[in-house]
């Protein structure tokens, strides 16, 4: 396992580093989340607030703070690919498991807002798995 892995986001612009030391890894159903993340479900890593060293891109990213819950998304302005964030409260940095470039310490711990979940999420996990396109 890597001590340092790195990401950044789809197109290139926005890259960072960190410690892989995460402390939780849940994969969120919420309705809130399909909509932040065009999925099925978000997959996020929690970690300290500080560990993270942004290496390009930064004036390129972009925070979007959705009320109630109390739910946000960062997101490069360029490709849209979800980003790092510190929480609201301060205590966590948020990491979306997608734009990672290596793999992260911890696998998902638990599937949250169950209830929530798409209706076509369990058959599509199901369905015929291809190593590229169908054919």
């Amino acid at each position: 396992m890597q001590a340092v892995i790195e990401g950044g986001c789809l197109c290139g612009t926005v890259r960072f580093s960190l410690n892989n030391e995460f402390a939780k890894f849940y994969l969120c159903h919420c309705s809130q989340c399909r909509k932040i993340t065009g999925s099925s479900n978000a997959a996020n890593l929690f970690t300290a607030p500080q560990n993270i060293e942004w290496l390009s891109g930064q004036a390129s990213m972009k925070r979007f703070d959705y009320p109630g819950r109390g739910f946000t998304s960062v997101f490069c302005t360029e490709c849209g690919s979800g980003l790092p964030y510190l929480s609201k409260s301060g205590k966590a940095l948020i990491v979306p498991a997608g734009c990672l470039n290596d793999e992260p310490n911890i696998a998902p711990q638990a599937n949250i807002f169950w209830l929530e979940r798409a209706g076509w999420f369990e058959s599509g996990v199901s369905a015929e798995h291809f190593d590229g396109f169908p054919t």
